[in-house]
């Protein structure tokens, strides 16, 4: 009887310790300790020492503690500020400019400077030449024969075309009339279209400059905007100050393009013009002298004619 006893009091403590253990293992499963079950202390973890090397550096462990969204902020700061020029005035962009931004830029300052100077020069001569035209054309309308006309001191082209009128005249004699007129008209007519093209010439880089400037200035704008694009690439940034020195420096090129292209088509378009308006003078001039020539082989034609006026 007491040895039943003791072998059920040893199944029921089993049953006991198998209850709680399998209650244990529950709970651990769902990660929470079973209720009245002591629980072992978290680990004691030594601090951190600090070595030497990141005592140092500092600035090395920063980049490591900050948190990913701010890192792309921290770097392309610092590229923008170092590839922004400090000078955005025009000498300045053009000091930081590409080699080929400089070359666009001096190029079409040299033209703008021709620009200039054909202006200058072709101004003087024009108003020159178109003075003496007129005096020529004002004595040959007082003139009454040729004679009188190749006295009168005309200069410049007008003298020309009266001294080629005399020449034909004596060189033809007693020749029929109507063939020393025709040789004159062709002689007057030739020595018309030399003086036109001497007047114009050093006009035709004006043209030149106007049509071509635009397009020049087009291509250092191109340069400096793909110039600007490989900044970007190459500092994997989209920050607009990684861009804009160079835009600026293209937008310069196409600025000093601009600038000698327009007041060259202005100027060629204000000479050709007044040389329009000198070769009409000198077609004058030419009519007067065949209008005297005519008179003076009339004359000849005609003797008794004129010893009764």
């Amino acid at each position: 009887m007491k040895k039943t006893d003791n072998i059920a009091g040893l199944a029921a403590r089993t049953a006991v310790a198998l209850c709680i253990a399998l209650h244990a293992v529950a709970a651990f499963g769902q990660g929470t300790a079973p209720t009245g079950t002591p629980t072992a202390p978290p680990p004691v973890v030594a601090p951190p020492v600090a070595t030497p090397a990141a005592a140092a550096w500092p600035s090395a462990a920063a980049p490591a503690a900050a948190s990913p969204g701010a890192a792309p902020d921290a770097v392309a700061a610092p590229v923008g500020n170092a590839l922004l020029p400090h000078d955005l005035s025009p000498w300045g962009m053009f000091l930081n400019a590409d080699l080929v931004v400089k070359a666009v830029i001096i190029m079409l300052a040299l033209a703008s400077l021709v620009t200039w100077t054909v202006w200058l020069a072709k101004t003087y001569e024009l108003s020159f030449q178109k003075r003496r035209a007129r005096r020529g054309l004002r004595m040959l309308r007082e003139a009454r024969t040729l004679a009188e006309a190749n006295e009168g001191g005309a200069r410049g082209a007008v003298a020309s075309l009266i001294a080629a009128a005399d020449d034909e005249m004596a060189a033809s004699g007693n020749l029929p009339a109507q063939g020393v007129k025709e040789r004159i008209a062709l002689e007057l007519s030739r020595l018309e279209s030399g003086a036109g093209r001497r007047i114009a010439r050093g006009t035709g880089v004006l043209a030149t400059i106007g049509a071509t400037a635009p397009f020049v200035g087009l291509f250092g704008t191109v340069w400096g905007i793909m110039n600007s694009f490989i900044g970007i690439s190459k500092a994997h940034t989209t920050n607009l100050a990684v861009v804009a020195p160079g835009i600026a420096e293209a937008l310069l090129a196409t600025a000093f393009g601009l600038a000698a292209a327009i007041p060259a088509v202005v100027i060629y378009n204000v000479f050709a013009r007044s040389i329009g308006g000198y070769r009409a003078v000198l077609a004058d001039a030419s009519a007067e002298v065949l209008r005297l020539t005519s008179r003076d082989l009339d004359r000849h034609k005609f003797p008794l004619a004129t010893a009764a006026e």
